[in-house]
């Protein structure tokens, strides 16, 4: 999950990339060979896209000094959340490589060969694994073992201009929403030269987040599942918004969620489906009042595709259980209730949710509480990216019309293998 955020904590003086976060030797990092501070415990390798990625860190190491550790410290390192995916590989194989990263859910099946398994280390530092979003603990599975901790449980939401629903009479969705009374939605939201509705070339934004909502997912078994028929159906009814019922424009090839993103902030689009990481940005951001709802389903009952990440030890790290240690401190139920409230990230621990949900419209915190209980884990393949890559390239073509889901998603899968 990419977490792009517009709020800044102060987490400490400085934090230069590659650089400690505060000065001097911290965390609990330590070479059993001399007793002395091991800086590769204390190193994390993440994405660090921009500033606002900085800040997402800092906070996890303000709330630990928050908590009352105020020599907490960890050293940041990281390349832009595109470019991480494959550079952490190359990363990891160096001889200096830091003992924490990070992976998203999705991608811990790519990642799983960097990934030490965590459960011994949980055992025997008694942190008790079940405090976690279920759906999260699934995802960050590789092989049977647990691969990262996770600091976050993030349901895919509807995003909506509350201003044009009321302007055009309509009732503010919410966390029960069909598919039948979107798309009546979005078909008088599209006027104006406005859109009801917004997608992208990505995959997930909105296809599989309206897939999921009817509990249809990619895989099956952890293998592709690209060519199930229930699979194609939801995308090509995605696909259907653009080129059928015209209530939302097409794509070009590898266009991004932020080109959607930007048009419903900019009140251009009714509607766009992205995660409760962007809360904060839309809040602040937006000129009107921004609602969110759960991704309309066939029956109009709840269901999400669940994203989120965590904090991993690689395999290569010399002291796995002084990392691991760091970890515990970053994802215990304070702080990560501390990274709710002041970035808006929603906790991997229910307990943390009131963090989260401090300050926001109670008809919000109900969606997020009824997609977490119903939600299931995005599961990848260690080819995801690949899959990612090509529907991005050919998707263009389905919302114009020029080609099928099945068409496309046939291609893909033969292409991946």
């Amino acid at each position: 999950m990419n977490i792009r955020r517009v709020t800044a904590i102060a987490a400490c003086a400085t934090l230069a990339l590659g650089l400690a976060a505060c000065g001097g030797d911290s965390g609990t990092g330590t070479d059993g060979a001399n007793g002395e501070a091991d800086p590769r415990a204390n190193q994390m390798y993440t994405w660090v896209s921009n500033e606002s990625d900085r800040e997402q860190w800092e906070t996890f190491i303000a709330g630990v000094q928050e908590g009352g550790d105020s020599e907490f410290d960890i050293t940041l390192d990281g390349p832009s959340f595109q470019e991480y995916w494959t550079l952490v590989k190359t990363r990891m194989a160096a001889s200096d490589a830091p003992c924490i990263i990070t992976t998203q859910a999705a991608r811990a099946q790519e990642l799983g060969s960097l990934l030490s398994p965590l459960d011994d280390l949980a055992k025997d530092a008694g942190l008790d694994l079940s405090q976690y979003n279920e759906a999260m603990m699934q995802g960050l599975t590789v092989d049977g073992t647990i691969r990262a901790i996770p600091y976050d449980a993030e349901p895919m939401l509807l995003f909506f201009n509350k201003e044009m629903f009321e302007a055009a009479g309509l009732e503010l969705p919410g966390a029960d929403y069909s598919r039948e009374q979107f798309l009546s939605d979005a078909k008088a939201l599209t006027k104006d030269d406005k859109y009801g509705f917004a997608v992208s070339a990505d995959i997930g934004y909105p296809p599989l987040a309206l897939s999921f909502a009817n509990g249809v997912g990619p895989t099956k078994d952890g293998e592709l599942n690209l060519t199930d028929p229930a699979l194609i159906e939801d995308v090509q009814w995605t696909m259907d918004l653009v080129n059928k019922e015209q209530v939302a424009a097409a794509p070009n090839p590898g266009d991004t969620d932020e080109i959607g993103r930007q048009a419903f902030m900019a009140g251009n689009v009714g509607m766009f489906i992205d995660g409760p990481w962007f809360y904060s940005t839309y809040q602040e951001g937006s000129d009107f009042e921004v609602g969110i709802a759960a991704p309309p389903s066939d029956d109009g009952t709840p269901g999400g595709m669940i994203q989120g990440s965590g904090f991993g030890v690689a395999d290569s790290c010399p002291d796995k259980a002084a990392a691991f240690e760091n970890i515990v401190k970053m994802t215990t139920p304070d702080v990560v209730a501390y990274v709710g409230a002041n970035r808006g990230t929603v906790p991997s621990i229910e307990s943390a949710i009131d963090g989260w949900a401090e300050g926001k419209p109670e008809a919000d915190v109900e969606v997020v509480k009824a997609l977490l209980a119903s939600g299931q884990p995005l599961v990848t393949t260690p080819t995801w990216n690949q899959v990612v890559t090509q529907f991005a390239q050919y998707s263009s073509d389905g919302y114009r019309g020029n080609k099928t889901a099945e068409d496309i998603l046939t291609q893909i899968a033969q292409g991946v293998g």
